[in-house]
């Protein structure tokens, strides 16, 4: 029997080993592709992704400071955390497409496992960075909350949309250009080129994000905003804080709008 994609979502999530779930990642997206997953979703998707030994996981307010990235150290400690969030994303890609992919067409599986392979790229890059400049992931702590919003909104896929791209993500849009720009004036144009690679993905991502939220408003005959609205008051535990990359977010589909009322006073 042919294997089914909620089964290779569930693989990939089950994987420890960084370098394992990035070689399932990108097996998961090409068996895809080329039609030899089934689209069946007959695997239940764990409540908690595996990890690897390392990096140790901490709390928020146990984070070491990592500075803004004028030193080699703060570089290298920046780059690892940004890998650490790729990590996580691979499993959140994934998760989002094997937990609720019955919900919708085919195509919401297409969009979600390319972002998982993006994902796996993106770490893979950074990991590779990390290497040449005498550390790797794993080497350094890592925030421990990243899964918090997965389960928060594991029961609900327009939450789960709500607050995974269209907050966490699109919070990477603020902030990636200033960080882009900090490498540079370092003279770590390598690094430097790896973050906006990155960065002109996440805009296409949150841009799925947007658009299969309002395929779900659609179908049920709601205004798109107020109810992304409603949706991060109840379950985003942070605040919306400026400023926004207001461009980069309007070419991923996620228009003042949505944000503009729930800015932090």
């Amino acid at each position: 029997m042919t294997d089914s994609v909620a089964a290779a979502c569930r693989a990939v999530l089950l994987a420890d080993e960084p370098r394992a779930k990035v070689r399932l990642a990108r097996a998961a997206a090409r068996a895809w592709r080329r039609g030899a997953l089934a689209y069946r979703f007959d695997a239940a998707m764990p409540d908690v992704p595996a990890r690897p030994d390392r990096p140790e996981l901490l709390p928020p307010n146990r984070m070491p400071k990592r500075g803004r990235g004028g030193s080699e150290r703060g570089r290298a400690a920046m780059l690892h955390a940004l890998a650490h969030v790729e990590y996580s994303a691979i499993d959140l890609a994934f998760d989002v497409a094997g937990r609720f992919g019955a919900e919708f067409p085919r195509r919401f599986v297409d969009d979600w496992l390319s972002v998982g392979a993006d994902e796996a790229m993106h770490f893979a890059i950074l990991d590779r960075r990390l290497r040449v400049l005498g550390g790797g992931y794993g080497t350094l702590p890592a925030h421990a909350g990243l899964w918090e919003a997965a389960a928060a909104t594991a029961h609900d896929a327009a939450a789960r949309l709500a607050v995974v791209p269209m907050v966490l993500e699109a919070r990477g849009l603020d902030v990636t250009p200033a960080t882009v720009a900090r490498f540079e004036a370092a003279g770590d144009a390598p690094s430097a080129r790896i973050l906006h690679r990155i960065y002109t993905d996440e805009i296409r991502h949150v841009g799925f994000g947007a658009k299969w939220f309002g395929y779900l408003c659609a179908n049920a005959g709601i205004r798109p905003a107020p109810h992304w609205q409603q949706l991060v008051r109840t379950h985003f535990r942070g605040q919306l804080k400026p400023p926004f990359n207001d461009s980069a977010r309007t070419r991923a589909g996620l228009t003042r709008d949505f944000y503009e009322p729930l800015v932090a006073g």
